[in-house]
């Protein structure tokens, strides 16, 4: 069964999705989505798309809860929220064309830092850069609030190990608000995995500027307020922080759900052109999941990818060099086309199935004991309705590949 999408749920809205979803139980799922442990896969080491899917293995429930410590945590999260409410003050203080421009200069200038830094360099090594060329890019991409370089790279590398697996820190198997912003802000992914990091580990700079992750962005602020005042603070700095970490959470929750997927991955990324625009070229997920160590997202000439125009110029002027693109061989290995099965999608909704039959059983066997259920929704309950409408709506359509029509 090939299952792609198609208009029908494209045109799902984040809004209607949400509204839609299902009173079911909070239940711990009990099955893990693949068989092999969650080895870090690449392009080289995936299935050949043609060969039997394996099964999905069933594992303990108990080594799927997350605990307490897995909770938003309100009192750790106070900064995080003063921030987003912060960008109110512009009915005090006004706004101005001079504000918009620092917004949007500030957004896609620390977007660029985040995506080509933080993500092409520090979590998959695309290219080189010189000792003091890291640092800068570690501090650049520190401006933007979103937490140390170490901690943001490693929990990268440990989302790619895992993705879509039950272990994946922010796959939307959990809820869409889970993988956008919910694993941010509890503890348990607070402490910075430096066995997940050692190759950058070991230089002392940037442990310290991991450690001291929030001193660029204190300082961007108060430049901000040196340049314009309040209104340039508010506008300039805020609001375009509270927008780039939005820019930035789409990734992980919205490329997992919304978009097309040219290749199959033993996942659910997609490619989606608006949010490459919005992101700087990392909306080209499925290219990226597909093939990890390029510094380049966008494969073709149409898709637009921003950072990688900077590295490019970058590399010009010896600023950055070996940046690497991906072989001949990887734009035509996996290639979905009509008739195939898409693994990485079929593997994911046989766990929403087992997800559902797993909820089903246990909520018949509360519904013996009390006759009224005031639980809410599940944790999985946003991710296993876009699934069971991508497979009802596209039993018989296929995803519409452009490589295929070169």
């Amino acid at each position: 069964m090939h299952i792609a999408l198609n208009k029908f749920t494209l045109d799902f809205s984040f809004c209607h999705l949400i509204k839609s979803l299902p009173q079911t139980e909070n239940h711990a799922v009990r099955y893990a989505c693949y068989p092999q442990g969650g080895s870090m896969r690449t392009s080289s080491k995936r299935t050949s798309s043609n060969q039997a899917i394996p099964p999905i293995k069933a594992v303990a429930p108990e080594a799927l809860q997350l605990g307490k410590d897995a909770r938003i945590c309100w009192t750790t999260s106070i900064p995080f929220i003063m921030v987003h409410l912060m960008p109110l003050a512009i009915f005090w203080t006004g706004i101005t064309w001079f504000d918009l421009g620092v917004c949007f200069t500030l957004y896609y200038a620390r977007m660029f830092f985040i995506t080509a830094g933080y993500h092409r360099y520090f979590a998959h090594r695309s290219y080189k850069l010189g000792r003091v060329m890291q640092f800068l890019m570690a501090a650049g991409g520190s401006t933007a609030g979103q937490k140390g370089v170490l901690w943001w790279a490693a929990h990268h590398r440990h989302h790619h190990r895992y993705s879509d697996q039950l272990e994946d820190v922010h796959s939307p198997l959990r809820g869409f608000w889970w993988s956008h912003l919910g694993w941010i802000l509890c503890d348990r992914y607070n402490p910075t995995r430096f066995d997940l990091i050692k190759d950058f580990a070991k230089f002392p700079e940037l442990r310290w500027i991991d450690k001291h992750w929030y001193t660029p962005a204190i300082l961007l602020g108060a430049g901000c307020w040196a340049l314009g005042g309040w209104p340039t603070l508010v506008v300039g700095y805020f609001l375009s922080t509270v927008l780039l970490y939005h820019g930035t959470f789409l990734v992980n929750s919205a490329t997992h759900l919304f978009g097309q997927r040219r290749f199959a991955t033993d996942d659910t990324s997609r490619n989606s052109m608006i949010i490459a625009l919005l992101t700087c070229g990392e909306g080209w997920h499925n290219n990226h999941h597909h093939y990890q160590s390029t510094a380049n997202q966008g494969f073709y000439w149409w898709e637009v990818d921003f950072s990688y125009y900077v590295l490019t110029v970058m590399s010009w002027l010896g600023l950055a060099k070996d940046l690497r693109r991906p072989p001949k061989s990887i734009l035509t290995n996996d290639l979905l086309i009509p008739g195939q099965c898409d693994k990485g999608v079929q593997r994911v909704s046989e766990l929403i199935a087992l997800i559902h039959q797993d909820r089903k059983t246990t909520h018949q066997g509360s519904m013996e004991k009390t006759s009224v259920d005031t639980s809410p929704p599940g944790p999985d309950s946003a991710y296993a309705l876009k699934e069971a409408t991508m497979i009802s709506a596209t039993n018989n359509g296929y995803n519409k590949n452009p490589a295929l029509k070169r």
